[in-house]
């Protein structure tokens, strides 16, 4: 977990079902299943129910969502005669799929003492079963037809799983007495070095997924778009910079800020990233550590930054006289491997409004309320972080979230037009 992340090839992300498809669907759903429960393992019953904020959500609610994914959309619809493991999780468990049917109160999933982990369990423990009679029985015809969303529900298992990180360490970051969850985590190592700029010349360049593997519909349909002349910065924006922001006022400087932004950093008080603490009111430097996965731990300046907003990172833009890139320029220099630390450190916030590509269409049924419902007053973030599986990163990956969430392992690297 603490390797840094490369893009990954067509194999991993096709999870290899090109060929014994039964085997191979089964395979890559116990792996996936499996992931969960070990993310899941550190945690206990009471860990698994806190919700810290409205926008995360208790482990055990991960487990149970991700569970109730396959039942309703893979079990449901494809299993004649499957009986549902419990006639109320649907309403506890199901999160934004209003087609698929009424749903709990997102904000109030922490108020769900029963069912408690152990039923939870209990519940993956059927469904799991459930799904492998189903896939080691289905005709082959059946395995093709049921193959692209099993994939999307390995794709969206995942994406909780990365959730469940980023969760606990909020609601661990909340605790006056920080607990780690996991004493041996750590940021991967930086990958420094190099020309401090990529120079993108002026061109046209194909933007989007366009291979014949697994993607979400917000990454289509591929198309050409005008990119450059700009410079890139190889290198991610890191503590040390940060501390020099905070240092000269930065966020005490409404002239640096959108005006949606500042009014956030008054009525939050921030003053410093997300998870940062400080433990030396009489040195600001050496007094800041950050909260991690493993526990309070001082900030390093040489790390790249993390756990902060859209309108921080803004911010911090135009204090350095630079800008966000676009997420198109992201995508051009991160194809050509111009970028260090593009994947597994931090997402990257763009200047990208999260909008749909020229031609979008969101995909027929309940699943098309996927990605496409979510394109307005968001901003797309590049590349992937620390927390993401293993497999789940590729080029054209559009994560989205509003500019005042930090709770993500979110960072930057800047664009400069002047040249």
């Amino acid at each position: 977990m603490t390797k840094a992340a490369t893009a990954p090839t067509a194999a991993q992300t096709s999870f290899g079902l090109e060929s014994g498809l039964s085997g191979a669907l089964l395979r890559a759903y116990r792996t996936v299943r499996e992931e969960t429960e070990r993310r899941a393992a550190p945690l206990s019953p009471e860990d698994q129910l806190v919700q810290s904020m409205p926008d995360a959500s208790p482990a055990k609610w991960h487990r149970a969502h991700t569970t109730w994914f396959f039942e309703q959309f893979v079990l449901g619809e494809h299993v004649p005669g499957y009986k549902v493991f419990h006639p109320d999780y649907a309403y506890l468990f199901n999160s934004y799929y209003v087609s698929a049917g009424p749903r709990h109160a997102r904000a109030q999933r922490g108020h769900l003492t029963r069912p408690g982990a152990e039923a939870v369990t209990a519940y993956r423990t059927h469904v799991d079963a459930a799904m492998a009679k189903f896939l080691t029985e289905a005709s082959e015809e059946k395995l093709r037809e049921i193959a692209p969303l099993m994939e999307v529900g390995f794709n969206h298992e995942q994406q909780h799983q990365e959730l469940m990180l980023t969760d606990i360490l909020h609601a661990f970051a909340q605790n006056p007495i920080p607990p780690a969850y996991d004493e041996t985590w750590s940021l991967p190592a930086s990958q420094r070095g190099g020309e401090d700029w990529v120079t993108l010349t002026e061109g046209i360049h194909t933007i989007g997924h366009s291979a014949d593997t697994f993607h979400f519909d917000n990454e289509k349909p591929a198309h050409r778009a005008l990119v450059g002349p700009v410079k890139l910065a190889r290198n991610l924006v890191t503590n040390a910079q940060w501390l020099e922001f905070m240092k000269d006022g930065g966020y005490r400087n409404p002239a640096l800020w959108l005006m949606d932004g500042f009014a956030t950093t008054e009525r939050e008080a921030w003053d410093a990233p997300g998870h940062w603490r400080n433990a030396d009111s009489t040195n600001s430097e050496k007094g800041w550590h950050i909260m991690t996965l493993a526990g309070l731990q001082p900030v390093d300046p040489n790390a790249p930054v993390t756990h902060v907003s859209y309108y921080e990172a803004d911010a911090f833009a135009r204090w350095s006289g630079k800008h966000l890139p676009t997420e198109m320029e992201w995508e051009v220099a991160a194809r050509a491997d111009e970028l260090n630390d593009a994947y597994g450190i931090v997402w990257q916030w763009t200047r990208s409004s999260y909008a749909p590509y020229p031609g979008y269409r969101a995909i027929e049924g309940a699943l098309g309320e996927y990605n496409g419902k979510f394109m307005v007053n968001q901003y797309v973030l590049r590349g992937s972080s620390v927390a993401t599986p293993d497999g789940h990163t590729r080029v054209t990956y559009r994560n989205f979230f509003y500019p005042h969430h930090r709770w993500q392992f979110t960072g930057l690297r800047l664009a400069d037009y002047s040249a």
